[in-house]
């Protein structure tokens, strides 16, 4: 295939993208879309997250055109198993998207796809396995960076950059052509997917993202010219989608949470607990890909010694353990300890509620006592408004005797006194 067809492929990718995005977003931020009944997500959110199908079909149309009409010449079963495997896990993040599938639904289909691209690239058994075993890693490890606006669909581009320039320098343009289709592609799709992002790419995009990286380069280096390191070289064009991967996993483990569980814990989410943007984030973590991607083509061109590699892994190693050491998870909330009284306090209680017993009881009794009688006037040894002296006689019943009045007349006194005993 020549360059002139890998350009004009590349060109009609970037169109489709670009027109059927537009589309798409037309319809996502149309304000009369209702809700989905049963209180779901509603549809506009649904559509923004299904963005992704316009880059695959964009990708996919110009990529199937190119084989339809024999631009890939003798490698055209290699890039058509390509083709076709993308497409069955983009089919199954597009279901995802719509409806949460299992993740051993989703590695089975991954790993399906992987075992057909090695079959039909002809490779051994042994190379075979560590394929499909390097393709379903790196595609997981791709869908993981699609947790900020704008941050795979820029270390994607950067990415495939990469394995376009391998793919010339090893000799076989054919397996540039995908590649360069997917660079247009994720270029078109970034103006809709920059912050704040009105599409995204979700588990379609971003699953055929990662497989058809992966893939391009298990087929660009099982086509390498011998003598050329890319057994080395092609492995790190990927560092920064596992070293948010090993990050993911490493403060995971720490904090005893599930790996399977989302949170934020990726790298943009730790970039954003120090203040740095959304936008800056995704162009930090674009230029943290390139050095790698830069390296490893110049170390395939062998332009430059193996050796090199090992600065953007020490480098990826040191920004790893920065990036743990940002906290990424709330602290739980505890309630607080429900400590028994003392004793001191509780006898401090129990002898308040005594005393305050003991007052009320003085009171009602105070209350129900019966007034002593108020002698009559002129009788000795009694005052006005005192009581009866002690001494006076008093009556069977207990009542204080009443003396005679003054006028002398005993009968009436002791009839009166006997009617009160």
């Amino acid at each position: 295939m020549n360059v002139l067809g890998i350009i004009a492929s590349g060109v009609a990718a970037l169109f489709i993208t670009v027109a059927l995005a537009k589309s798409a977003r037309r319809v996502a931020l149309r304000p009369h879309i209702p809700d989905e009944p049963g209180g779901r997500a509603p549809r506009a959110e649904a559509l923004r997250r299904t963005g992704g199908a316009t880059a695959v079909l964009g990708i996919g149309t110009a990529t199937g055109a190119a084989l339809w009409l024999g631009a890939a010449d003798d490698a055209a079963g290699s890039v058509g198993g390509l083709l076709a495997g993308a497409g069955a896990v983009a089919a199954l993040g597009l279901v995802h998207d719509l409806k949460p599938l299992w993740a051993a639904l989703r590695l089975a289909v991954q790993t399906a796809a992987a075992v057909l691209v090695v079959c039909l690239a002809g490779l051994s058994p042994a190379a075979g396995v560590l394929a499909v075993v390097w393709i379903v890693l790196v595609t997981n490890a791709f869908a993981l960076l699609d947790h900020a606006d704008g941050l795979l669909t820029a270390v994607g581009l950067v990415t495939a950059a990469g394995m376009l320039a391998c793919a010339f320098v090893g000799g076989d343009p054919a397996l540039a052509l995908l590649p360069a289709t997917l660079v247009a592609g994720l270029a078109g799709f970034l103006l809709h997917n920059w912050h704040p992002a009105r599409l995204r790419l979700g588990a379609c995009g971003a699953q055929f993202t990662g497989f058809a990286l992966a893939a391009s380069g298990a087929l660009i280096q099982a086509a390498a010219p011998s003598g050329r390191a890319a057994w080395a070289a092609l492995p790190a064009l990927a560092t920064v989608a596992l070293a948010d991967s090993a990050l993911v996993l490493i403060s995971r483990r720490r904090a005893a949470r599930s790996p399977l569980r989302a949170t934020d814990d990726h790298i943009a989410h730790r970039l954003r607990r120090v203040r740095v943007t959304v936008p800056g984030a995704a162009v930090l973590t674009a230029l943290w890909a390139g050095v790698p991607v830069a390296i490893g083509a110049l170390v395939y061109a062998e332009l430059l010694h193996p050796a090199f590699l090992l600065l953007p892994l020490a480098g990826t190693a040191a920004a790893v353990y920065a990036l743990l050491r940002i906290p990424a998870y709330a602290p739980p909330r505890t309630a607080p300890p429900r400590t028994a009284p003392s004793r001191t306090a509780t006898s401090r209680a129990t002898q308040d509620r005594t005393t305050t017993a003991r007052r009320r009881t003085e009171a009602a009794d105070a209350g129900a006592a019966i007034p002593a009688a108020a002698p009559a006037t002129g009788v000795k040894g009694s005052a006005p408004g005192r009581g009866a002296p002690t001494g006076t006689a008093r009556t069977a019943a207990g009542h204080p005797t009443v003396p005679p009045p003054p006028n002398g007349r005993p009968a009436e006194a002791a009839t009166a006194a006997a009617e009160r005993g």
